[in-house]
């Protein structure tokens, strides 16, 4: 069973640099990252082998969020390789990020 993997500074570019990433930059006090938590988590098992989705805690990695100008949370932003190929702000449907996942992986 898949589970989502928390980033850290010191992981972050090692975690990405390779295959399809979803990243939820997130805190515990915004209720919309709240709401869509439960999504990350089923996508995690959906995807699990195929992409990594991941997390990120902005209140503990703040310097990750400021790299990318993260302003709003939640924000979701998509990678290849380790580059972006994709960002929603705001909380999104479960078939909206497998569909953007997919694409990514087709």
């Amino acid at each position: 069973m898949g589970k989502y993997i928390e980033l850290t500074s010191s992981d972050f570019e090692a975690t990405l640099g390779e295959g399809v990433s979803l990243v939820d930059f997130w805190a515990p006090w915004c209720g919309p990252c709240r709401m869509i938590a439960p999504v990350i988590e089923e996508l995690a098992n959906d995807y699990d082998g195929k992409a990594k989705i991941c997390k990120v805690n902005t209140d503990e990695e703040q310097d990750i969020a400021v790299k990318f100008g993260i302003r709003s949370i939640p924000t979701i932003i998509f990678f290849k390789d380790g580059k972006i190929e994709g960002q929603v702000v705001g909380a999104q449907s479960k078939a909206a990020l497998a569909e953007k996942l997919d694409a990514l992986l087709a």
